[in-house]
């Protein structure tokens, strides 16, 4: 069976710095998989070199087989691969439902007011701000919004970069806990970059461990989580 989304090989550049060097990943429909990886190692070059923006420079992305190395991001966009990135990046000036229409799907606007909805029941507390404009929510709220706008363009795809990054234990296990839900009961297929390890392999089907641009291990979520190696580098010392 064909993945869904294929990395291989992949070497990605900021002018003559190598970022990425011969990056191998595989996604299958219906997983969550993780990258973990210290602060640097390129897990978000990644992440924006899936999206289109910088393209790799040799390798190949393919998405449900086919090519789209070399494809614009909004191109990549339309095949409903949607990102939720690193530092939200919601549109501070307009409001939570604004926010939301941004993120809707133009050939799935039928399907809008359902949709919008379904991000109400998965995230209460932005049917509370529904009107409040995006700057003014808290930063656990913001991510919210961020994953939630990346979902309404129901996508086969849902690229998640660090969603956890500088919110409160609390917050992150809910916004865990929406992920796995999404996952278990409709499928969504989720390749997620995170830092917070612990969180993420206890999450994921699979994941793969990235140093100095290159994935230096991969396995099973609850295998990674119980390496030895992996514990000392990611998890203190193993004393999660």
């Amino acid at each position: 069976m064909t993945a869904l989304l294929q990395v291989k090989a992949v070497e990605t550049y900021y002018g003559n710095i190598r970022a990425l060097a011969g990056v191998d990943v595989e996604v299958q429909k219906g997983e969550i998989v993780c990258l973990i990886g210290a602060n640097g190692a390129g897990k978000s070059t990644l992440m924006m070199t899936i999206c289109g923006s910088p393209q790799a420079r040799t390798g190949q992305i393919l998405f449900e087989g086919r090519d789209i190395t070399r494809m614009p991001t909004h191109e990549i966009a339309r095949l409903r691969i949607a990102q939720s990135p690193e530092g939200r990046r919601i549109f501070p000036r307009m409001t939570v439902y604004e926010n939301l229409q941004m993120g809707a799907s133009l050939d799935n606007l039928k399907y809008f007011n359902e949709d919008v909805e379904k991000m109400f029941a998965l995230f209460p507390r932005l049917k509370e701000r529904q009107s409040q404009r995006g700057g003014t929510l808290s930063g656990g709220e913001q991510q919210m919004l961020s994953i939630a706008r990346a979902l309404m363009a129901r996508p086969k795809l849902l690229l998640l970069d660090e969603p956890s990054l500088g919110l409160a234990p609390l917050i992150v296990k809910g916004i865990f806990e929406a992920i796995r839900k999404l996952n278990e009961t409709e499928g969504l297929t989720v390749f997620l970059v995170e830092q917070n390890a612990f969180a993420a392999l206890k999450l994921s089907h699979r994941a793969y461990v990235m140093v100095n641009g290159q994935v230096t291990m991969s396995g099973g979520g609850r295998e990674l989580l119980a390496n030895p190696e992996v514990r000392a580098a990611y998890l203190e010392g193993g004393r999660h």
